[in-house]
């Protein structure tokens, strides 16, 4: 195997990798592991386009993750981790702006992202435009990743109480299904 196709391997495999059921009791470190899959995913758009073609596997790969993942952790922010940080931040923390612009364009994020699983669905849907979708989608993810990764979690970790966080690893655990250990609450 070549040094691109196992690159690629690795992309796909941490796309497909959720983060341990148990690191939910650490929600913070849920979303930044959850992150590092969201860069995987802009790395294997970018490929995609780099390559000039649409590869049906990792179509379907990234539709999975878009479908199944990605969705939930919008939820995990905007239902959760946005409004309780906007409780317990500071005004001087500055963190009403950034989070409103974050959702903001969370919005207008979810209509390409809805575009990209049609285009991921049905090739030719999108025509010649799928590369100019699939590198805004990542430049896109890619600013609202550092924004979060920089800002919006270092002042989670300094605000949020414990209750906060056991409140936020418990939803998140259910919009997955799963129960959440006794040792979290």
């Amino acid at each position: 195997m070549g040094h691109m196709e196992e690159k690629r391997r690795l992309m796909v495999e941490a796309l497909e990798e959720r983060p341990p059921e148990a690191l939910l009791s650490e929600p913070l470190d849920y979303i930044f592991a959850d992150h590092f899959r969201q860069r995987m995913l802009c790395n294997l758009l970018d490929a995609m386009v780099s390559e000039g073609a649409r590869d049906a596997l990792l179509s379907g790969q990234i539709l999975m993750f878009m479908r199944l993942d990605f969705g939930l952790h919008v939820l995990d922010e905007e239902e959760d981790l946005f409004p309780l940080l906007l409780k317990r931040a500071l005004p001087e923390d500055g963190m009403e702006d950034v989070i409103h612009e974050l959702c903001a364009e969370h919005s207008s994020d979810r209509l390409d992202a809805d575009e990209l699983c049609r285009v991921l669905e049905v090739p030719e849907s999108c025509g010649g435009r799928w590369k100019r979708l699939f590198t805004r989608f990542a430049a896109n993810e890619r600013r609202h990743l550092i924004v979060e990764n920089a800002i919006v979690l270092p002042m989670a970790r300094i605000r949020l109480q414990p209750g906060d966080l056991t409140l936020i690893g418990q939803r998140m655990a259910e919009r997955r299904g799963i129960v959440p250990a006794r040792h979290w609450q």
